[in-house]
C-alpha cells in the first residue's frame, strides 16, 4: 500500500468518521523525522519522547486550523521546534540554572545516554554543538543534518534567509575551532 499524501491526510482529518485514522497516518508518516528533529535540540531520548508527545497533542488540537500556507512537515517542524525550545526554557527555570549550565547538563546526559550510538567523532561534534548559542545550534542541525533549504528554515524559525546563512556560517566556524582545540 502506498503512503497517504499530506492532502489526503488533511481531507480525512476534516471528516469526523476518519479523523482518528487520518491522525494515525500522520503520526506514522512524521513520527520519526519529528523525533530526530526534537532529539537534536533536547539531546536526551527520554526528553525527546516527552516533547514529541506534546508536539502530537498540539498537532491534534490545531490540525483543523492548518491553512496550507506551507508544507505540512514545515508546519509540524515549527511546532516541534517551539515545543523543544519551550521545554529547554522550562527545564532551565525548573532547575533555576543558567543556560550554560543547561548545556553542561545536556552534555553530561549525552555522554551517559544509552540511546546514543555515535562514535567518538560524533560525540565530539555533539559537544561542539553544545557550545553554540541555541539559535546557531538549531540552524546548524537543520542545515547540516536535515539538509533543509534556507527558505524552509526561514518559515519554521521566522527569520530571514540572510540571518540563517550568517548563523550557519558562524556555527560552522565555531565548530571547526572547537574540533581543532579538542
Amino acid at each position: 500500500m502506498s503512503e497517504i499524501s499530506d492532502i489526503e491526510i488533511l481531507e480525512m482529518f476534516k471528516q469526523a468518521s476518519k479523523k482518528e485514522f487520518a491522525f494515525g497516518e500522520l503520526v506514522k508518516k512524521f513520527q520519526k523525522p519529528i523525533y530526530w528533529h526534537v532529539r537534536k535540540i533536547v539531546l536526551s531520548h527520554d526528553d525527546a519522547d516527552d516533547v514529541v508527545q506534546n508536539v502530537f497533542v498540539k498537532i491534534w488540537k490545531s490540525l483543523a486550523d492548518f491553512r496550507g500556507d506551507s508544507k505540512l512537515l514545515t508546519w509540524i517542524l515549527k511546532i516541534a521546534t517551539n515545543e523543544s525550545l519551550s521545554f529547554l526554557k522550562a527545564k532551565k527555570r525548573k532547575l533555576m540554572i543558567s543556560f550554560s549550565t543547561v548545556e553542561e547538563y545536556l552534555k553530561n546526559n549525552l555522554e551517559s545516554d544509552a540511546y546514543f550510538s555515535g562514535d567518538e567523532m560524533q560525540l565530539k561534534l555533539q559537544k561542539a554543538l553544545l557550545t553554540l548559542p541555541e539559535k546557531q545550534r538549531i540552524v546548524f542541525n537543520m542545515k547540516y543534518f536535515d539538509e533543509m533549504k534556507y527558505e524552509e528554515m526561514s518559515e519554521i524559525l521566522e527569520t530571514s534567509v540572510g540571518a540563517l546563512k550568517a548563523s550557519f556560517h558562524l556555527a560552522t566556524k565555531k565548530i571547526e575551532e572547537f574540533l581543532k582545540r579538542n
